[in-house]
């Protein structure tokens, strides 16, 4: 059993950064790939980036070259840097986990909100 907590979420003008943070508790060696999906009101739930165990990553093609996703192994944490923010981001970002046999964990949620 794995649980995510996830935190930074916030309200921010078009163009501002924000960065949020997953930390992980639990049976955190069994975790492989780590990441964060997103879903604003009204719109599937899309996936926003991956980060492997080993640093490997992908990025949706939305927020290429804006976002940048990280992990620190040794603290059980990802990241996700939201840089050249636009209101089309707005959204509830989840950060998830899967565990070497595929199972996926997901956190609660933080909100993002992107306003002048």
């Amino acid at each position: 059993q794995v649980q995510l907590v996830e935190s930074g979420g916030g309200l921010v003008r078009p163009g501002g950064s924000l960065r949020l943070s997953c930390t992980a508790s639990g049976s955190i060696f069994s975790i492989n790939t780590m990441g964060w999906y997103r879903q604003a009101p009204g719109k599937q739930r899309e996936l926003v980036a991956t980060i492997g165990k080993g640093g490997s990553t992908y990025y949706a093609d939305s927020v290429m070259g804006r976002f940048t996703i990280s992990r620190d192994n040794a603290k059980n944490t990802e990241y996700l840097q939201l840089d050249s923010l636009k209101p089309e981001d707005t959204a509830d970002y989840y950060c998830t986990a899967w565990n070497t046999r595929s199972y996926q964990y997901w956190g609660r949620g933080t909100q993002v909100t992107v306003s002048s």
